[in-house]
């Protein structure tokens, strides 16, 4: 969305409509927490808004406010596909191909005759929306929404509610302000944000200090499965649907625990293979450091893609052969690898 689409969109949410907000399918904090925040602003203006995720998602976000209005499409397809369908306004948030919503829910909202509005910083995004704004140099998607926001004339109406919301999603989009796209202006926004009432300490523990002693088992048992191959720079972890189930996995358990093998000294490649026995897939997640471009590796091998430096796939093969196949392309990139 560039700035002379704005006024545009402000005359359209000049008076009430019906809109539905959309994150991706198996949402994280950046999603439901810029969904969660637009919700708000939009109930500002008597707006009929509704925020309709795909799926479920983790207990660590179920404390956001609003999160007790979110519709879930997996197990409210009907009355999800009717508010679609009546919808004047659709904003499609953190993602930009409609299949990132799963393939029922986008079996929906492709068809519909609803204008689109996209809020997104992932690459290569798909053209469906009348109004886009997609930024791959962004930081998250909550900081985008605060742009938007902003750009609306509307940063007074920011309250503390969207402020909490949109600071969620910036502080685990950023590894709490700690990756690239972390820039000044991201913490200018962050102490905007904590000027209009997002308490950052108490955020901070409601996200990462609510660990099951399970989930901790869970971790334990990654770090024993982490395997490193040196002369590649590349580290990875395998979790089978077996040992999830030993270990009481819930969703969510396993944020972050890629980040571990990226830890690891001289490691610039790192990722974490998890075995998901209801999808018959192998989920796939991504994580480089520098200009190794991991959205570029999972397009081109595992079914995905994301940003340069974070990025998720799939695999309908078997574990072993999974690995094996990751394994198999490695070479391939040693130059880059070892630079």
């Amino acid at each position: 969305m560039i700035k002379a689409q704005i006024p545009q969109l402000k005359a359209l949410l000049s008076l009430p409509k019906n809109i539905v907000i959309v994150p991706h399918r198996n949402p994280d904090g950046d999603a439901m927490g810029s969904t969660l925040a637009l919700y708000h602003y939009l109930k500002l203006y008597n707006h009929n808004a509704v925020v309709i995720a795909p799926n479920d998602y983790p207990d660590f976000l179920k404390w956001l406010p609003g999160d007790d209005t979110v519709l879930k499409f997996e197990t409210a397809p009907d009355e999800s596909s009717t508010l679609i369908n009546n919808a004047d306004l659709i904003f499609t948030l953190d993602f930009n191909a409609f299949h990132r919503a799963g393939h029922q829910m986008a079996e929906v909202l492709e068809p519909s005759k609803a204008i689109k509005v996209m809020i997104d910083h992932h690459q290569q995004p798909d053209d469906y929306a009348e109004y886009m704004y997609s930024d791959v140099s962004m930081s998250s998607t909550c900081e985008m929404v605060y742009n938007v926001i902003e750009m609306l004339g509307d940063d007074d109406k920011i309250n503390a509610t969207i402020a909490t919301c949109l600071y969620v999603g910036i502080m685990t989009d950023t590894g709490s302000f700690r990756f690239p796209a972390t820039t000044s202006r991201t913490h200018q926004v962050i102490g905007n944000l904590i000027e209009k009432g997002a308490e950052n300490s108490q955020i901070h523990n409601n996200i990462y200090d609510t660990n099951s002693y399970s989930r901790l088992q869970l971790l334990g048992r990654a770090m024993q499965n982490l395997k490193v191959i040196p002369d590649l720079r590349t580290a990875y972890i395998t979790l089978s649907q077996a040992e999830l189930d030993e270990f009481n996995f819930k969703k969510g358990d396993t944020e972050g625990f890629v980040n571990y093998a990226l830890s690891l000294k001289d490691i610039i490649f790192a990722a974490i293979f998890i075995e998901s026995q209801q999808d018959q897939i192998i989920k796939i997640s991504l994580r480089s450091k520098g200009e190794f471009s991991v959205n570029e590796f999972s397009r081109a091998y595992f079914n995905g893609g994301g940003h340069t430096n974070a990025a998720g796939g799939r695999s309908e093969d078997d574990m072993q052969t999974t690995i094996n196949k990751f394994i198999s392309i490695l070479p391939q990139y040693k130059n880059d690898l070892t630079q």
